[in-house]
């Protein structure tokens, strides 16, 4: 099934640009649309989980502090990350509305390439100020002051929009002319350029490039700050204080390895062309892409004493109102 084609001329060459896409989805997974169910009951458990912790750290003064202006920039990012792929699959599979229009499709391809690279130069803000804290202990208030922090955090959302948005343009100078069917959940990137009948070796040079400046060199960034951490831990002559440090960073080293372990698996996959079953990728992407927004404001919750503190304080307070 393809949508209708508006045919244009150009230099002498016929391009063709789809009035839209047709998102195909499973294969062969029985009762699919529960599979979207369950996905969009973690969307909702996410909206209220990065609410949450957007509003204790927004409402709480003590919590102005760097390191939570990260964790704010983080659940933001989580929220929107999950805004612009959940609904849509759920309008496309629940309620049938399989074919994507096509400036909605490359809208798509933008913002959900954006959101989540947004989320890798995130835990690489967080790394950074990490960093600060324990290496420069006693400096760290003037080294990243809340300005400096805000700055760092607006750094880290420009420089992904200046590498997603030439390759989402990309897309536009394809040409359709055969298939518009995309064998993903969404539109995705790669699965969109890959059925153009042009020459797409700029597409797959510029999603490569994207891998590797938006996810392995943050990636090697926090790897290097924590190779830092670890000398000035073991300068530290106290073991308490070296394990009380250490805790500090355990958060943010767990957040770090459920982001990046399948984002990065599932990316490498692709990008040495190995073949992998359609319904197999779109359970694997579908899964990375929506599980670390939603254990991200748990887990910042469950380890974060400042943010336990300022729920056991609201409740504390409420009780205290009724009584």
């Amino acid at each position: 099934m393809s949508p209708e084609t508006t045919t244009t001329f150009v230099l002498n060459t016929t391009f063709v640009r789809p009035d839209g896409f047709y998102i195909h989805g499973f294969y062969a997974l029985q009762h699919s649309n529960y599979y979207f169910i369950f996905l969009g009951v973690l969307y909702v458990a996410t909206l209220i989980g990065n609410i949450l912790i957007m509003s204790i750290i927004w409402f709480a003064q003590s919590l102005h502090t760097p390191k939570y202006f990260g964790v704010f920039s983080l659940a933001l990012v989580d929220l929107s990350y999950s805004t612009t792929l959940i609904p849509k699959s759920l309008d496309v599979f629940l309620f049938g509305n399989r074919i994507v229009e096509y400036n909605s499709c490359i809208a798509q391809i933008f913002f959900v390439d954006y959101f989540a690279a947004m989320e890798s130069y995130t835990l690489l803000v967080l790394a950074y100020d990490r960093l600060i804290a324990i290496c420069f202990p006693l400096r760290c208030n003037t080294i990243n002051s809340n300005t400096k922090m805000i700055l760092v955090i607006i750094l880290s959302w420009t420089i992904p929009f200046t590498v997603v948005f030439p390759m989402a343009y990309y897309v536009t100078r394809l040409s359709y002319c055969k298939s518009t069917i995309v064998n993903s959940y969404f539109c995705d990137n790669g699965p969109v350029f890959k059925i153009t009948c042009s020459d797409y070796s700029v597409n797959w040079f510029l999603a490569s490039f994207c891998v590797v400046a938006l996810y392995f060199v943050p990636l090697a960034l926090i790897m290097l700050s924590y190779l830092c951490i670890l000398v000035a831990l073991l300068r530290i002559a106290n073991t308490d204080g070296r394990i009380k440090a250490f805790k500090t960073c355990t958060t943010h080293l767990t957040l770090v390895a459920i982001f990046y372990v399948p984002f990065l698996v599932t990316n490498l996959i692709a990008w040495i062309n190995v073949n992998v079953d359609t319904d197999t990728r779109i359970l694997n992407t579908s899964l990375s892409a929506t599980i670390p927004p939603l254990l991200n404001p748990i887990i910042y919750t469950l380890k974060t004493d400042e943010i336990m503190q300022q729920i056991k304080k609201y409740i504390r307070n409420q009780k205290i109102w009724h009584s």
